[in-house]
């Protein structure tokens, strides 16, 4: 199982280090840049799992207002440096804390599969409860099922632990959580190790 201690002190410690690797996030970024084409311009849209604030959290900040949540204070740093207008805070995804109907959108790009599995229902269950009815969340799954650690990422010599848990899955978490899906694809990534990576635009419903 993921140690959710082990993933924030890994972004503690090469924050660095993946942000010289993390200059894009691939081709699901056009997914980002229509959802927010479609929102008002006093719309709020949070970015659960932002890291750095690259490319996701500054995108989101130059068109509506950005919110952005990580477990890593090393990933929040360079967010603030990053995105110095954006609202950042410190939080574990599956206890957000915001209040209910708070957001018009939620993002999560290659966050979730730093969670546990037995805690992606729950994230999609926070992702429902912070959105407003109609709402709409980006998550970005792999499609493929795998669990697995590196003691070396990056060449950094920090650990790092992933539990993909696949489309299938996610699908039913989000029809359980209470979204429609309304866009699935495959799309790539700028860190594509272990394969391609499953797309999700879901709506939660009213």
């Amino acid at each position: 199982m993921v140690d959710k201690d082990v993933v924030r002190d890994g972004y503690d410690e090469l924050a660095d280090a993946y942000a010289a690797q993390r200059e894009a996030v691939g081709d699901g970024i056009d997914a980002l840049a229509a959802l927010l084409a479609t929102l008002p311009s006093d719309a709020r849209v949070l970015d659960a799992g932002c890291g750095q604030g690259v490319p996701v959290l500054e995108r989101i900040e130059s068109a509506v207002t950005g919110v952005g949540a990580d477990i890593s204070r090393g990933q929040l740093a360079l967010a603030a440096e990053n995105v110095p207008d954006a609202t950042l805070t410190q939080a574990d995804v599956t206890r957000l804390p915001f209040a209910d109907d708070a957001f018009d959108a939620v993002t999560a790009y290659y966050s979730l599969i730093h969670v546990p599995e037995g805690d992606h229902q729950q994230v999609l269950d926070e992702f429902a409860r912070v959105l407003r009815p109609g709402g709409r969340a980006i998550v970005i799954e792999g499609t493929n099922e795998w669990r697995g650690s590196n003691p070396d990422w990056l060449d950094s010599g920090t650990e790092m632990q992933w539990h993909i848990v696949g489309p299938e899955a996610t699908r039913e978490q989000f029809r359980t959580a209470g979204f429609e899906i309304r866009e699935e694809r495959v799309v790539g990534s700028s860190l594509d190790e272990e394969g391609d990576w499953q797309l999700f635009v879901a709506e939660r419903e009213a």
